[in-house]
């Protein structure tokens, strides 16, 4: 007998082990304060231990849901090699009629090309000569953005280190990103929408500059609309400061205008004469814009006929943020307004590395938060022949048409390093490296839906949900210690291990727990118990034929197998089906249902057949209580 129940003991003993193993972890990091765990997390060593614990899903441990939808007329926009106002309105019709409908894009797309009259080819020409060649074409390359778009959110993610994220495609044009256990939303909306496209544009000087905004306050007047427009402060500027003040020098100042100026105002006769320039200043070599004004600049900038007077070659662009450029008795902040050529001299698809890091000494960034950028051979060329070339000249450092730094070239810069400064946050500087590291999204996605859930409504889950896995377990319990009893005792402490079997099986494979799984567990018991009673009623009918105690077990346990086996083979089977067609909480039951099963057989077949034959080994044993 002892032979028969050495191999048997010893699996359930490596069972236990491994049970034992998997669920340290998690009883661990529930054991720690949040001193302890803020303490790990400067340490390093806290991701390492919640990718050993259980993990909680968004319903019980909270975090944020968004529906992403990728920015196909952008897409478009972006592919056509030429733009001109007829596409442009054509572009934005299609867009005004698909947006918030259930019609195809490309279909709208195609009845508005006709309606309006655009010749394709003029502006798509890589994807043949007839428009539903073209109409294939682009559609094509839609999918493939929304494919790579869905890549490289979930390469950012999981260097985020969100764990168990659901990230999915819903249909066409959209994306489901849910995120467990985030306690920032904004700066996970971050993460996701930033496209990451990194460029370094040479700087145009400042006399080219100058005289395409002279040309820019030609057109406008022309038009009869002057700077007039509204602020951020929703005031025009006319209305926002008095007539009698205004710039002492405008655009044709040659030197250093920060000593000169001696108020913010802009007069509505210098908008009249200067409605494009007369928004701008000079300050060194860098043209800058007041924080209130930006606004009214980018809305001129956006019109047709503004848009098609700037040369083919050039583009404005802002800087990253504003900052307190002249010295002066005031609180305004300046964003810098930098024309620079529209084509880059390098792009950040080169990029092989990017970490974030702090400043050395010496330099501007010293003790600054910045982010360190590795190239590949094809892109350290690219970059020693563009800094080589134009030593002296200013480069642009451009993320998501977004001016970080412009820094001089002081030589030629080999090896394919640079650095990328002008981050407001070490938080800012690790998201920047997150994307670049990961690529850059081939159109922007916006976000169109998006549920926060809050952690105190995961505890309630959670509280709740514990509360009913002990209440359906007592209740069983106490059914079968008072109909077995002293075999119900060996039932209970086979459900017992059973929960934990499933969740040691969890916290191993990283498998996500949630609210739909607890009700997979609570399931769990109850077929677990099922079992036990089919096993349990076998064996009273063997001994009311006269059976001995182990010939009765023997009897029970063979004739009940099959009946078990067949029935949790079926369940196990829908579980499986569950788990890979199934979403969301479909999921997380299926998982805890499979795994809960798989438990429930050995236990019940294995584990309590173990129990027995060691407690009836000996001959004296006469009877049992069942």
């Amino acid at each position: 007998m002892l032979s028969r129940l050495s191999p048997r003991l010893a699996i359930i003993t490596i069972v236990f082990l491994w049970v034992v193993w998997a669920l340290l972890p998690t009883f661990e990091y529930a054991s720690l304060s949040e001193d302890d765990k803020e303490a790990m997390r400067t340490e390093g060593t806290l991701v390492n231990l919640q990718n050993k614990i259980i993990n909680l899903g968004l319903d019980l441990q909270g975090g944020i849901h968004l529906v992403l939808e990728v920015d196909i007329p952008t897409l478009i926009r972006n592919l056509a090699e030429r733009k001109d106002e007829q596409f442009e309105t054509m572009l934005r019709r299609t867009s005004e009629l698909a947006t918030g409908t259930d019609a195809d894009f490309f279909d709208v797309f195609e009845q508005q090309v006709a309606e309006h009259n655009v010749r394709l080819i003029y502006h798509f020409s890589n994807y043949g000569t007839k428009v539903p060649d073209i109409i294939v074409g682009l559609r094509d390359e839609a999918d493939d953005a929304i494919n790579r778009a869905l890549e490289i959110i979930r390469n950012r993610v999981d260097e985020f280190g969100v764990a168990e994220p659901t990230i999915q495609k819903a249909g066409h044009r959209r994306i489901i990103v849910e995120l467990a256990g985030i306690k920032d939303p904004a700066q996970a909306r971050n993460l996701i929408q930033n496209t990451a496209l990194l460029e370094f544009n040479l700087m145009q000087d400042l006399e080219v500059a100058r005289d395409v905004m002279l040309k820019l306050d030609e057109i406008i007047k022309a038009t009869g609309e002057t700077g007039l427009v509204a602020t951020e402060t929703g005031q025009t500027a006319e209305q926002d400061i008095p007539d009698d003040e205004g710039l002492e020098a405008l655009l044709g100042s040659t030197g250093d205008t920060t000593a000169s100026v001696s108020e913010l105002g802009i007069s509505a006769d210098v908008l009249s004469d200067h409605p494009f320039s007369g928004y701008v200043n000079v300050a060194g070599q860098n043209l800058v814009v007041a924080q209130r004004y930006r606004y009214a600049v980018e809305s001129l900038l956006e019109r047709p006929e503004v848009q098609a007077s700037i040369p083919s070659d050039g583009v404005f662009l802002w800087s990253n943020r504003a900052e307190p450029l002249f010295q002066q008795n005031t609180n305004e902040n300046f964003y810098s307004l930098y024309y620079l050529y529209s084509e880059p001299g390098l792009t950040g698809g080169v990029i092989t590395q990017a970490k974030a890091d702090i400043g050395g000494m010496g330099g501007s960034s010293s003790n600054q938060p910045v982010v360190n950028v590795q190239m590949n051979n094809e892109g350290a060329k690219t970059w020693a022949r563009l800094t080589g070339a134009n030593v002296g000249r200013r480069v642009a450092l451009v993320l998501d048409k977004k001016v970080h730094m412009a820094p001089v070239i002081k030589g030629k810069i080999p090896g394919g390093s640079t650095e990328i400064s002008g981050l407001e946050s070490m938080d800012e500087a690790k998201l920047t490296a997150i994307v670049l590291r990961a690529g850059s999204l081939p159109a922007p996605v916006n976000i169109i839906e998006e549920r926060s859930v809050g952690p105190s409504l995961g505890h309630d889950s959670i509280r709740k949900g514990i509360n009913a896995v002990l209440l359906g377990g007592v209740i069983v319990i106490l059914f079968m210690l008072i109909y077995y009893r002293g075999s119900g005792f060996v039932a209970t402490l086979a459900v017992f291990f059973n929960i934990f079997v499933v969740l040691a099986a969890l916290a191993s494979l990283r498998a996500t727990l949630t609210l739909p799984g607890i009700a997979g567990l609570i399931l769990t018991v109850g077929m677990a118990v099922d079992a036990n009673v089919l096993i349990f009623e076998r064996i009273r009918e063997e001994l009311d034929k006269g059976k001995s105690v182990r010939a009765a077990i023997e009897s029970g346990y063979g004739r009940a197998t099959i009946t078990i086996i067949d029935a949790n083979v079926t369940t196990i089977l829908a579980a499986l089906v569950l788990f890979q067609f199934g979403t969301g909480p479909l999921k997380g039951f299926a998982i805890t249902l499979f795994w809960g099963i798989a438990a429930s057989m050995f236990t019940a077949i294995f584990m309590t057949r173990t129990i027995f034959m060691a407690v009836t080994q000996s001959p004296k044993v006469k009877s049992l209580s069942i």
